[in-house]
């Protein structure tokens, strides 16, 4: 991963960054103030640059000016538009990926760094990211960036919670671009125990077939059972001293998904490596949580299943008992995220009684329908928790949007020979799926939380910091809402 560091001093570097941002209607953009102690001839000559580089300030854009025979000897203009945290997210990725043949940058960041800080070096540090299975054809990427501030000890924890934000949502990523020739339930457990290695204070539990069966995850064995890869059950554990709130997260963690006997067709199945990617994020966010020292207990659950296709798969009309005692008819396999998710649903209501329950999956296509690629669909009956959870999501530069549980659809529910029917063929899909989900919540009813992240959990191309593939959609948002409940 980058490299960065906060400095100070009058030091020249090679490669000097200077913000600039929007001037106004009817003025080119403008140099931002910053502690640079560049000499006023290169701050002068920035400012001549502005119109000639045709820069407006906004976000992201990105030109370079070379200085040959001084120092420093090549000069960069970074638009970071009107400077919220999210403005230099963008502009931080950005960068990385306009510098990513130089091997060290030096930027210039305003007295009052903090929001700029944070929002710049997790861009720098997204933007940056690639997943490879081969070095063959790698280009040379950027080593490492200098933050010049006047005072660096100041900031020095602003930098160390973005770093270790986007270091778990890297991991998440990592999780979730990893083809499932490698990753299967057995693997991804694997993952967690060495992530979590070291950390007395992490506690981890991982559930195999037999004591599945045993406690009787019914849900998460029907969708598993027709692999030759059985299902897990992940219960990782943070408990700081001290904690007044206890919170469960809970992430379908499919590692892959053929739709099962109702199988899908091909174009809809090549990229269901990532159905697996609420598992990713919420094991990241617990990793985090951990590692930031926040002051909440958190208990990840990540049902983990691959739904094949064999002899033994389960089958369209199948009945599943889930734990707890809940039976639901499912005749469609190719809704079997809910089955697990609900196994894991019921066990935290029931055994583990925390005082919030937050859910992320890959649920259901209904999801982009509605909402386009980069929002996830947000449902829940407590106002405080949906407006907290929304609030936070949006601080991290991620995106929700509150959909509701429209209790007139409960009726599709209805099942003729179990409690529920998990997968009825009538509309509002991603709006039916959270009411079933909704059925194991018992008394935590309205203190839950569902997140259909479908969609945003994958790019198809490079979108601020986003690269394409797995965006580890979540995790930051999750960190960011847990550091609010200490």
């Amino acid at each position: 991963m980058l490299a960065i560091r906060l400095v100070s001093g009058s030091v020249r570097p090679d490669t000097l960054v200077l913000p600039v941002r929007p001037g106004g209607p009817d003025s080119p953009a403008v140099l931002v103030p910053t502690a640079a102690p560049s000499a006023d001839d290169v701050r002068a000559e920035a400012g001549a640059l502005l119109p000639a580089a045709r820069l407006t300030g906004a976000a992201g854009e990105v030109r370079e000016h070379l200085r040959p025979g001084a120092a420093p000897d090549r000069l960069w203009l970074l638009g970071v538009g009107a400077g919220d945290e999210q403005d230099w997210r963008i502009a931080g990725a950005a960068l990385a990926r306009a510098a990513k043949d130089e091997t060290q940058i030096t930027i210039a960041l305003p007295d009052d760094a903090g929001t700029a800080l944070r929002g710049l070096a997790e861009g720098l540090l997204l933007g940056s990211y690639r997943y490879r299975l081969t070095d063959a054809g790698a280009r040379p990427s950027l080593a490492g960036v200098d933050l010049l501030v006047t005072d660096p000890q100041a900031h020095a924890d602003t930098l160390a919670a973005a770093r270790t934000t986007a270091e778990m949502t890297v991991l998440a990523r990592d999780l979730t671009n990893t083809p499932s020739s490698t990753k299967h339930p057995e693997w991804f457990a694997d993952q967690v125990a060495a992530a979590a290695s070291g950390r007395p204070d992490l506690h981890l539990r991982v559930r195999e077939p037999r004591e599945l069966a045993a406690e009787g995850f019914g849900g998460l064995l029907a969708v598993g059972g027709g692999s030759a890869r059985g299902p897990r059950l992940v219960e990782l554990d943070w408990r700081p001293a001290g904690a007044r709130t206890h919170v469960v997260l809970v992430g379908k963690g499919i590692t892959f998904d053929t739709g099962g006997i109702s199988i899908k067709p091909v174009p809809a199945m090549k990229l269901m490596r990532k159905d697996m990617a609420g598992a990713a994020a919420v094991v990241a966010a617990t990793l985090g949580a951990a590692a930031l020292g926040l002051p909440v207990r958190v208990t990840t659950l990540a049902p983990l299943a691959e739904n094949m296709v064999s002899g033994s798969a389960f089958r369209p009309g199948d009945i599943i008992r889930h734990y707890g005692g809940l039976t639901s008819e499912s005749t469609n396999s190719d809704a079997e995220g809910r089955l697990v998710l609900a196994d894991a649903m019921a066990y935290a209501v029931r055994e583990l009684k925390p005082d919030l329950l937050v859910d992320l999956a890959t649920l259901t296509g209904a999801n982009a329908v509605a909402l386009g690629k980069r929002h996830a669909a947000l449902y829940s009956e407590n106002d405080d928790l949906a407006a907290g959870l929304l609030a936070a999501i949006s601080a991290a530069g991620e995106r929700a949007w509150r959909m509701p549980l429209a209790d007139d659809y409960v009726e599709y529910l209805a099942s003729d020979i179990a409690d529920l029917h998990s997968s009825p063929a009538r509309g509002a899909g991603s709006v039916v799926a959270a009411l079933f989900l909704r059925e194991f919540t018992g008394d935590l009813r309205d203190r839950w939380a569902h997140l259909d992240m479908s969609a945003p959990s994958w790019s198809d191309d490079v979108h601020g910091e986003l690269v394409k593939g797995a965006t580890g959609w979540g995790v930051r948002g999750l960190l960011r809402w847990l550091g609010t409940l200490g």
